[in-house]
């Protein structure tokens, strides 16, 4: 299983609201075994700059590239670009289930 995690800022506190909607829609594409966006909670106080996280779980890695082939997934990330200011994402392998 790949487990897909990608953190974003945005440029401006007012569309933080508004980058984790327009992410919402990705979870409208099949192929994710699991997908979810949500607000950071900010629990941990040393690694609290992520404003929103990004999780998904896919069944192999071209599972994941048809993800990322389907035209909402362009279509979200054209919308999401000019609002975000940082982007980090990390693909692993995980044997959990």
């Amino acid at each position: 299983m790949i487990r897909h995690i990608v953190f974003f800022t945005g440029k401006h506190a007012d569309d933080i609201d508004r980058i984790r909607r327009l992410l919402g829609r990705l979870g409208e594409i099949p192929h994710a075994l699991a997908f979810e966006v949500a607000a950071n909670a900010r629990i941990d106080p040393i690694g609290d700059a992520a404003d929103i996280v990004v999780y998904g779980e896919f069944a192999d890695e071209a599972a994941l590239a048809a993800w990322k082939a389907h035209p909402i997934y362009d279509e979200t990330t054209q919308a999401v670009r000019p609002l975000r200011e940082l982007r980090w994402s990390a693909d692993f392998q995980s044997a959990l289930r």
